[in-house]
């Protein structure tokens, strides 16, 4: 059975436990979802998106640190005058300095690219991590209601606990936000200095 399958249909079952015995097989069918959504984004990106991360990815290597050591090293070394016979082409390093600052501001560039993607991934991600801890909230909160039921119904006193009760209540995410941003604000305030 292949990722994709299992991603693309929650009700199939996943293969047969390869890496954990005691792991349920929601966590692994879950994993294998995850891994076949990062394969599906990774196909799905643009030939500029590739390019920007294939070099972002090299130039945050030990081999493009060991490649500038070698290539500026030689440059500087030829242009010193420190080789005899070979003739210096840069004795003031106006060009090393002009081709250090070209490829600086294309390597911010591309990493500010990468970044970017990488910060709209981490936003789809929070996005889900919210939903799905709604949906817990969500489902909590129904269970309580239903223990607090069968508590009033067998005559158990903590069925009646206002905390329980406060708690059966759905909470809504808005009112939370409202709630944070006013509190913060008020944070600010009482922190502002006169």
């Amino acid at each position: 059975m292949r990722v994709e399958d299992v991603a693309m249909n929650p009700d199939t079952p996943p293969p047969v436990n390869r890496y954990s015995p005691g792991l349920a097989h929601v966590i692994e069918r879950n994993i294998h979802a995850l891994l076949a959504r990062r394969q599906k984004d990774e196909r799905e990106k643009n030939f500029q998106d590739r390019l920007a991360d294939g070099i972002t990815r090299f130039t945050g290597s030990m081999r493009f640190v060991y490649l500038h050591l070698v290539i500026y090293g030689l440059w500087i070394v030829v242009n010193l005058g420190w080789i005899p016979g070979v003739r210096r082409f840069d004795p003031t390093f106006v060009v090393l300095a002009m081709v250090a600052s070209v490829e600086a501001i294309f390597l911010s560039t591309f990493v500010l690219i990468s970044q970017n993607r990488m910060a709209a991934m981490a936003d789809k991600r929070a996005d889900l991590d919210l939903q799905v801890s709604l949906l817990a909230e969500h489902e909590v909160t129904r269970l309580i209601r239903l223990v607090s039921a069968i508590a009033l119904r067998l005559d158990i006193a903590e069925g009646l606990d206002p905390e329980l009760l406060e708690l059966a209540q759905d909470v809504a995410p808005e009112r939370v936000l409202d709630q944070m941003e006013m509190d913060e604000r008020l944070f600010d305030g009482e922190n502002a200095s006169p």
